[in-house]
């Protein structure tokens, strides 16, 4: 790509309206110091300093979506109590609607607790339900997703699987049902449970332990022949357009009708690696539905993906960060001081 063509693509962003479909949770943080150790038993104490909610999983990616630019309209179930109203708050914080969510009495809202000292990730308490919905719990919430499509026109619907119910095989077939009826292109980030279920699909971006578990092979993570193998394995079950694997230290490659595509990770100081999935998602998603070639939007979430492990905590994507990377990363031109 031309730093025009980047340029031209990151302003295609603002006009597109991506739907998020999946697990959304709250990513709670504490913040403090530690300077001893408990008297009680052989860990550290942390002085929290700081309290904050950010929001995680489906959430993060429709975050991410928004900070590039584009409309992110979130559809999910959490539960009715007071972790339910903190989600809602957060969304509206952040400049969200609540139309896509449902609060159910059967379920919880998923709560991760980081505590983070001194850069260091010291503990994660996960607080979750991941009993698949009820049969009310999916019937509406495809009465809402429906009512969206209806009400709204929609480029590109991303499914974002955590593992935590929401995305049942009902719910994933129905979706990928509506989308194909209009014509609507759809990204999958998948879990291994439901990994046959998203057939037809027109990305699915597994990570290399996912497409393995999925697959239920081992191979080395540096035999690409291997890797070639097993994606084509997958596309026989799932027929879909392209598949994206992301490979951590490796980078990412991108399986489309062209052939193999290979994308080496840029070098970075790893601080953080939470949350680099839902930033890769986002990125691949919008670029692709921008018109981006699979070798293009491969590349740029490949450096989207490195760009956010470099800070702490989940945090999405900065766009502007993120377009002069592609500018010095793809184009190869420095940019002036």
């Amino acid at each position: 790509m031309t730093r025009n063509e980047i340029n031209a693509l990151f302003e295609r962003f603002d006009s597109l309206t991506a739907l998020i479909v999946g697990d959304v949770m709250i990513d709670a943080y504490y913040w403090g110091k530690v300077d001893r150790i408990s008297p009680e038993a052989p860990v550290p104490i942390v002085q929290v300093q700081k309290r904050e909610n950010r929001l995680g999983g489906a959430a993060n990616v429709a975050l991410n979506v928004k900070m590039l630019g584009a409309k992110a309209i979130i559809a999910s179930v959490v539960g009715d109590g007071s972790k339910g109203d903190v989600f809602r708050s957060t969304l509206k914080e952040n400049g969200f609607t609540t139309e896509g969510i449902i609060d159910s009495p059967e379920r919880m809202t998923t709560v991760k607790t980081r505590v983070i000292s001194q850069g260091h990730h010291l503990l994660r308490i996960d607080e979750e339900n991941t009993s698949p919905l009820s049969s009310t719990d999916e019937r509406h919430l495809l009465d809402c997703i429906r009512g969206i499509l209806e009400r709204q026109k929609v480029d590109v619907i991303i499914l974002e699987d955590y593992n935590k119910g929401v995305l049942t095989d009902k719910v994933i077939t129905t979706i990928l049902g509506w989308a194909k009826d209009r014509s609507i292109p759809t990204t999958v980030d998948p879990k291994k449970d439901n990994f046959f279920s998203y057939t037809g699909a027109t990305l699915f971006k597994p990570n290399l332990k996912e497409l393995k578990e999925g697959l239920k092979i081992e191979f080395d993570k540096n035999d690409f022949g291997a890797l070639q193998d097993a994606i084509q394995k997958l596309e026989s079950r799932l027929s879909n357009e392209v598949t994206m694997v992301t490979l951590s230290e490796l980078g990412v490659v991108a399986s489309t009708s062209n052939g193999f595509h290979h994308e080496k990770a840029h070098q970075r100081e790893i601080l953080d690696v939470s949350g680099a999935g839902d930033t890769v998602i986002s990125v691949a998603s919008l670029a692709m539905a921008a018109g981006a070639s699979p070798e293009s939007y491969s590349a740029l979430a490949n450096i989207a993906g490195g760009l956010v492990c470099e800070k702490v905590g989940v945090v999405p994507i900065d766009k502007e960060q993120l377009r002069n990377e592609a500018i010095i990363k793809m184009v190869g031109e420095q940019l002036p001081l």
